[in-house]
């Protein structure tokens, strides 16, 4: 795993280019240490997330481990900490999170990009989930997420077909936002990302505490959680700022405090 941030922008790159990006055990780990140093970073407004090497965002986990790091129960209860660490970190990513796609993105690779508030991809980009194909069980908490993003009846057909689907037909069920050109997705994340961490901190953030509150139902306290954080945009000086640029006819510089 890599990571740097740069005007704003935190960066999480998954690292493994010569199995596509598989998902290692040391990748895991490194998931959660990373998104948890964002979150803190005040300088960091929105992270965006790619494999490295340009062929795959990832590919899912790396089976080259499975006989050293999952051969026995013990050792699973063992790689499922790591693992459910990293993914309460990409749930619970309190700030936007940008998925850049290139290549293949399956099984794991997917359930991490659908973490991800927005997904951008390449026309060349490849989606799937082999499970069924491999006899692999898959948790509830991946497959709701996934039946949220593109409908139950989507769903069913991804999983049990098993099946790999083009750029354009995964656009056309909401697993991606935007379609560029390798030569261009870079710079468009970017634009994106920039445009993000140019708006009012403590709004972005009460936006997606909400969004994310009502994909998991609705619970009561996280609910709460996110009815607070919109009395504190009105309550904070960003939003005071708000108002004298608009007012001013001038770009507002927010602070998100």
């Amino acid at each position: 795993m890599l990571a740097r941030s740069d005007a704003g922008i935190g960066w999480m790159i998954f690292n493994h280019p010569a199995r596509h990006n598989a998902l290692s055990l040391e990748m895991w780990q490194g998931i959660a240490d990373i998104l948890g140093a964002f979150a803190e970073d005040d300088e960091v407004r929105v992270v965006i997330m790619r494999g490295a090497g340009g062929k795959a965002f990832v590919s899912g986990a790396d089976i080259s481990e499975f006989d050293s790091e999952r051969a026995n129960a013990a050792q699973e209860d063992a790689y499922d900490r790591v693992a459910g660490r990293a993914n309460h970190a990409l749930a619970h990513f309190p700030k936007p999170l940008i998925a850049l796609i290139e290549g293949y993105c399956i099984g794991g690779g997917l359930a991490t990009a659908l973490a991800a508030d927005v997904r951008f991809a390449t026309p060349d980009s490849k989606f799937g989930i082999p499970a069924a194909r491999l006899g692999l069980g898959y948790a509830y908490d991946g497959l709701a997420k996934l039946a949220r993003v593109v409908g139950p009846a989507q769903a069913r057909d991804i999983l049990l077909s098993a099946r790999f689907m083009t750029a354009s037909e995964a656009a056309a069920m909401g697993l991606v936002n935007f379609i560029h050109e390798r030569d261009r997705i870079e710079a468009e994340a970017i634009a994106y990302a920039r445009q993000i961490a140019g708006n009012a901190p403590l709004t972005v953030k009460a936006a997606k505490a909400a969004l994310d509150a009502w994909e998991r139902g609705g619970r009561p306290d996280e609910v709460a959680a996110a009815n607070a954080l919109v009395d504190a945009c009105f309550d904070s000086e960003d939003y005071k700022e708000g108002r004298r640029a608009f007012a001013e006819k001038r770009r507002p510089a927010f602070r998100g405090v």
